[in-house]
This record gives structure tokens, sequence and C-alpha cells, in this order.
């Protein structure tokens, strides 16, 4: 082969090289771009929103709230109510941990936004017996030895009390053998875990929470 031409193509290589090099730089080099903008972004994170009138229904009471639009649910019922059952885990919605019923549906309160839920009837684990005596999901995580630590067991009561009246209306899961089926689910262990999957418990406290889900389910609630 012509020496030449093998020179030239080794500069071409070089070239090559160098310029993908120098774009590897600029890619992880944002503030080359960014410089112009950045008062722009600084300015954004500085300022902060209006505060505006929330009226949230806690437990069958009325709570008037002065909240910036993105204060979660989660953080106005503990921040600004001080109805602390309602825990914050992952606040991420990945853990369950802040669980509450929201017209009788169970949601991550640390998901919404708590200006969204104006008008709407909202229950935290504090109202699930508001007359002293416990909710039968209550009373029987207490008597299976549902929790460990307890950290996670507001939101495994709230969610086990939304999930049984799922069941109660012939709501299907992925565990449900027989879909075409009428009347309420056959709320058997697969169900049950499946259905309350969304709560974790890192205490692995999974064969009590299953045991207290299978005994509610046998009561009034």
């Amino acid at each position: 082969m012509d020496a030449n031409r093998l020179t030239a193509e080794g500069h071409a290589r070089r070239r090559f090289l160098l310029g993908t090099a120098s774009l590897g730089v600029v890619a992880h080099t944002p503030s080359l771009f960014a410089a112009e903008d950045a008062p722009l972004v600084a300015s954004a994170h500085v300022e902060r929103g209006a505060l505006a009138p929330v009226r949230l229904q806690v437990n069958g009471r009325d709570y008037m709230l002065s909240l910036e639009p993105r204060v979660t649910l989660l953080d106005a019922l503990r921040e600004y109510i001080g109805l602390t059952g309602t825990k914050k885990g992952c606040d991420r919605g990945q853990c369950g941990a802040c669980t509450v019923l929201v017209n009788d549906r169970r949601i991550n309160a640390c998901l919404a936004l708590a200006i969204a839920h104006q008008g709407d009837r909202i229950r935290t684990v504090e109202g699930l017996a508001p007359h002293g005596a416990l909710h039968a999901v209550q009373a029987a995580f207490v008597e299976r030895d549902g929790f460990q630590c307890g950290y996670c067991t507001p939101g495994q009561i709230c969610s086990a009390v939304a999930m049984l009246q799922e069941a109660r209306s012939d709501t299907i899961s992925a565990a449900t053998q027989d879909v075409r089926q009428r009347g309420p689910i056959a709320l058997t262990d697969a169900e049950i875990r499946e259905r309350m999957s969304g709560n974790l418990c890192r205490c692995g406290a999974y064969v009590g929470i299953v045991a207290a889900v299978r005994d509610a389910a046998t009561r009034s609630t």
C-alpha cells in the first residue's frame, strides 16, 4: 500500500478521535452553553409562589389553610394540620407509608397537591376510630401482630380499609382467578398480597399483615 495513503489515513483517524473527544468535553460542560441562561434559572429558584387559601375536609372537620400551590397533601396534613399519623417514607409514591383515603379511595398523599383536593373527603388513620373504638382493620393488625417498627402501619391500615371495599365492589386484580365471577372477590392470600403490594414493610411483617387483612375481611368494617 502507498506510504502516503497510510500517512493520510493516520492523520484522518487522529483528527476523528480528537474531534469526538472535544464533543465529549463539550457535552459534559453545559455551562459553556448555559452561561447566559444562568441568571434566569437562579431567579426561578429564588422566587416563591404566592400563598393561596386552601380548604381541606379531613376526618369530618374543615381546615382553612394558606399554602403555596406546590405543597403536597402529605405535607399539609403533617406540617400544617398536625396529623402526623400519615408518614413520609420515600416521598416518591413508592412505599405507601403516606396512604390516605380520599372519597373512600386510597392514594399516595406525597404525590397529591393539597390544593387539588379542596372539597374532597379526606380520611387519615386518625379518622378511622373517631369515637375511640378501633376500626376492624386496626383491631386485626393488633391481634395478628401486623407490624414491627410501626412506621408503615398507618399506610398499611388505610390501604387495607380501601382494599376491602374494592373487593366487595367486585374490583378484580392481577391475582383474580376468575374475572367472570359475580359477587365479592374471594380474598385469598394471593389476592391480599397483590392488592396490598403498593405498601411496603421494611421490617418484613408481611405474614402478620396478610393475616390481619384476612381476618378483617370477615368482620364488619
